[in-house]
């Protein structure tokens, strides 16, 4: 064969692995490019699985957290097929931080944080449910001589956070507001040595602690609770009650795992209704406390779960409104938003 025509042959056949490489190549490009475009639309590759992992953000010193607590204890969580680690967060300011981050799933926190959250556009989140409450928990006690509401006038009055709202709407029954006081920002803690001094003239807060002030200063006297406001009288809700939230990404992607979240949930708040003492001795090992001692307040407490929850829901929404108008007309927040915008209830079971 001349030396040409076996030059032609070996070029040929460079020119057909050359082609075969190329195909290859492309093939294996738009395989990934599918791939790519496979885990923007759908979260993940084809028989990619939903996420059976979760954390919880809570407290171990507010009783609305017996709910999910029962639910992990009692396995209303597995039952669903799901596995959720509690994780201690004291204050709802860090709790709504974590969950902006995405260090926790699902939290339950007071909603005085999540609506200035919601004032700054934090889109993070949802609110999907209420599951406890606690009226009459909350109040303000004043030293001897301090009896009413009027006798708050030019005093000094420790109060923050949801003590503030409930003390604001005390002194607003009374045609008063917080430029009639002076307003004292104490930590919760501080509140009873304060006033047994006479460093501050009436103090605002939650129980226990509001039985703490009781004891610091027996003769003194219960000025008022958040039961004799007028967000009482409207919606039979504290003035400023926990609420659910969660992980907006976790709705938007796995709605059938947030519902089964919330049934587990709802599960757990019905049984602590139902059984305060059972409760109680489920719960004992996370607020480290002799289950005798927890049956009282577990008691004090209204665990709200299933049973006509889209009802509640609407209320508390209505409720949020009326805080987060509250908290703008008080310079608390600097914009007033439509809370509805974060509100999200349609992928949790119906009852």
């Amino acid at each position: 064969m001349p030396f040409a025509d076996r030059a032609a042959i070996r070029a040929a056949v460079v020119d057909r692995e050359k082609s075969r490489s190329r195909r290859r190549l492309l093939a294996s490009s738009f395989g990934a490019i599918a791939l790519a475009v496979g885990v923007m639309i759908g979260g993940g590759p084809a028989g990619a699985q939903s996420p059976t992992k979760f954390k919880f953000a809570g407290s171990l010193t507010w009783y609305g957290q017996v709910p999910v607590m029962v639910a992990i204890d009692k396995g209303y969580f597995t039952d669903e097929g799901l596995d959720v680690e509690y994780k201690t967060i004291l204050s709802s300011g860090d709790r709504l931080a974590a969950l902006t981050a995405g260090s926790v799933d699902f939290s339950n926190l007071g909603r005085v944080a999540v609506i200035a959250a919601m004032a700054q556009a934090n889109k993070a989140f949802y609110f999907v449910a209420n599951i406890d409450d606690s009226p009459g928990n909350e109040g303000c006690w004043g030293r001897p001589g301090i009896k009413t509401v009027a006798d708050m006038r030019g005093k000094k009055v420790a109060a923050n956070t949801s003590a503030e709202i409930t003390m604001t709407l005390l002194l607003k029954n009374d045609g008063m507001t917080q430029k009639d006081i002076h307003l004292v920002n104490l930590t919760p803690t501080e509140m009873a040595p304060a006033l047994a001094r006479g460093d501050v003239d009436v103090a605002c807060v939650w129980q226990p602690l509001l039985n703490g002030l009781k004891k610091a200063v027996p003769n003194g006297n219960l000025i008022g609770t958040d039961k004799d406001t007028e967000f009482y009288k409207k919606f039979g809700t504290m003035a400023s009650p926990d609420i659910v939230i969660m992980s907006r990404d976790l709705v938007d992607k796995h709605p059938k795992e947030a519902g089964k979240l919330i049934k587990a949930v709802f599960r757990g708040a019905d049984f602590a209704q139902e059984n305060p003492a059972k409760a109680a001795d489920i719960v004992a090992h996370y607020f480290k406390k002799p289950a005798a001692d927890l049956v009282g307040p577990i008691k004090n407490f209204h665990y709200f779960g299933m049973k006509g929850w889209p009802q509640h829901i609407s209320l508390h929404t209505q409720q949020m409104q009326a805080l987060t108008d509250l908290l703008y007309k008080l310079g608390k927040i600097g914009s007033d938003p439509d809370v509805k915008q974060w509100e999200k209830t349609d992928f949790i079971p119906k009852p």
